[in-house]
């Protein structure tokens, strides 16, 4: 029979040995928990918000990257902190990160951030390149009012009078420029920044100076940027030092403005003519690279030679031909075209147009060279000459009037001159217009074809017998003449005795009476008589007495001195009114 008690009393005794076992294995996890709780605590000591730690990378992941920052210690950085701008995580699993100790989300993991810890690290770098006066590097990122924007880390100020030791007109040539700037001021709380560049390229331009002044001489072939055009020349950047080339030596021939070839920024390599290493001036040549092409000019184009050249210039007085590099000549307008008048050579030539000139005149030592472009062609001039000899009636239509004649159209592109003298024998031709008009037909006389000079002289009034070839006859000294008075003079009046003929009688001759004026006896449109006292037919002159008709009164004996005074004066009046009479026909 089993004892109840004894099992009883077994049974309490397991009991109280699982109660033991459990207990002691409480007790081992207790103590476990509290072992990781002092290992976590202590980690949390060595790792404090705000520090930046080099940490490395365990486990990259779409939206985070975990890292390593020891102790037992993990956190997570945002995946896109480490992006490149094409969406590619750079680094891996292994590499080693500078990371920023910055917070623990709602979960208890550790944040961390490596944009933070690059930016905290750019701030001390800006501090101790203030302090130290050492450089930084930044990338120019754009123009902007001022000056230019410099990504160093953060987004930093280049004043434009910090670029360069000179002023600076293109800026957008930085742009995306990496270089080196030092620190004029920072503000980390305003997040401000101030960078400057002169220092660094003034200390560069020294040290470009001693090596450019050490290696320049005189004949001496060096490369430079050019740095400034004026319309004097071209200053040149040899490297710290700048040169002159002047506009007189940048070609053999002719050249406007340098700004027209050259650019700023451009490389250039040019000739040291003369150097002056006390004031440290550089003069420079380009045409001096090549041999003067002026010195056998004459060899190469000799004068009455036909050459081809290029147009390169058009100005109001005729057209520059470029035979060759560093050599031009002038066509002046006046020989483009033997018989058309040219307002502008534009109207005939183009820039780039290949043409035949004959070589005028040569003159090495001005470098001026005289072409021509009509006289490779045959002169028309010369058989205008044989085709029309003096004399030779013509038939053509009034293309011009002016005040000194008319412009005849004989020939194609040649007008005949019609002189206002040579219009009529017997008028006074005060202006052409009064007589005709432009695009009526008239008949005319050849004159003359001057070759030379290119004129066409015509004559109307030849083509009539000059009456006044016949007034000697017609009129002998002596005889009587009537007409009418035209015109009325402080020395005379003027009698007209045929249509367009007239002749003078002087205030003496008027009458027997003394008389002041000529109007106390008489007024336009009277007809009166008078004697003919001299015709000069060369001069178109008649000299009249109206006195002379009259019946003489006798003179006392006593007054025969005095009449012969009066005679005298009256001869010497005479004289000065002839000469009045011609200074006023030189006149008309």
């Amino acid at each position: 029979m089993v004892n109840n008690n004894n099992i009883n009393s077994g049974k309490e005794k397991e009991g109280k040995v699982e109660s033991s076992v459990k207990g002691a294995v409480s007790a081992s996890a207790q103590d476990a928990d509290m072992e990781f709780r002092e290992l976590y605590e202590q980690s949390l000591n060595q790792v404090k918000y705000g520090d930046i730690v080099t940490g490395k990378v365990v486990q990259i992941n779409a939206d985070t990257v975990m890292v390593d920052v020891g102790w037992k210690t993990e956190g997570f950085i945002p995946a896109k902190e480490l992006k490149d701008a094409q969406g590619n995580i750079s680094i891996s699993v292994g590499d080693d990160i500078k990371v920023f100790i910055d917070k623990r989300d709602p979960e208890g993991n550790l944040i961390l951030s490596h944009d933070k810890a690059a930016k905290l690290k750019i701030w001390d770098d800006i501090k101790s390149a203030c302090e130290k006066n050492t450089t930084i590097t930044g990338t120019v990122v754009e123009k902007v009012k001022g000056g230019l924007s410099v990504d160093i880390g953060v987004i930093a100020f280049l004043p434009g009078s910090q670029v360069d030791v000179r002023p600076v007109k293109d800026l957008d040539k930085f742009v995306g420029q990496t270089l080196e700037f030092n620190i004029l001021k920072y503000d980390r709380k305003r997040n401000n920044v101030v960078l400057s560049r002169r220092s660094i390229v003034a200390v560069e331009r020294e040290s470009e100076k001693k090596g450019t002044l050490s290696n320049i001489e005189e004949g001496s072939i060096v490369e430079g940027v050019i740095k400034n055009i004026t319309d004097y020349g071209i200053f040149i950047d040899l490297g710290g030092i700048d040169g002159l080339l002047h506009v007189t030596d940048v070609s053999w021939g002719r050249i406007a403005k340098p700004s027209d070839t050259f650019q700023k920024g451009e490389k250039i390599k040019v000739k040291v003519l003369a150097f002056d290493r006390e004031k440290e001036r550089v003069s420079l040549g380009l045409k001096q690279l090549n041999d003067n092409p002026w010195e056998n000019i004459t060899e190469k184009y000799p004068v009455g030679s036909i050459v081809p050249g290029k147009v390169v210039n058009l100005t109001d007085y005729g057209v520059f031909v470029e035979l060759e590099p560093g050599v031009e000549g002038l066509i002046h307008i006046s020989e483009m075209y033997w018989t058309r008048e040219i307002k502008h050579p534009s109207k005939i030539l183009s820039l780039g147009e290949i043409i035949n000139i004959l070589v005028l005149e040569v003159n090495p030592e001005a470098k001026r060279i005289s072409l021509s472009l009509k006289q490779t062609t045959h002169n028309p001039w010369e058989k205008l000459k044989e085709k029309y000899a003096p004399g030779t009636v013509v038939k053509g239509t009034v293309r011009n009037i002016t005040n000194f004649g008319l412009f005849v159209g004989i020939e194609e592109g040649i007008d005949g001159l019609v002189h206002v003298s040579d219009i009529s024998w017997k008028h006074r031709v005060s202006h052409p217009s009064e007589y005709y008009k432009k695009g009526q037909l008239v008949e005319a006389v050849v004159l003359a074809v001057d070759v030379e000079n290119e004129k066409f002289s015509l004559g109307i009034k030849q083509i009539e017998k000059n009456p006044w070839e016949d007034l000697a006859e017609k009129y002998p000294v002596g005889s009587n003449v009537t007409g009418k008075i035209t015109n009325f003079t402080d020395f005379g009046i003027f009698v007209e005795i045929e249509e367009g003929i007239e002749g003078l009688v002087h205030i003496s001759e008027i009458s027997q009476k003394r008389v002041k004026t000529s109007s106390e006896l008489f007024a336009v449109g009277d007809t009166v008589t008078a004697a003919v006292k001299s015709i000069d037919v060369k001069a178109k002159k008649i000299r009249l007495s109206i006195k002379e008709l009259e019946a003489p009164a006798p003179a006392p004996a006593s007054n025969q001195y005095l009449n012969n005074q009066e005679n005298l004066g009256s001869n010497l009046a005479q004289a000065l009114a002839d000469v009045k009479i011609g200074d006023q026909q030189k006149g008309e």
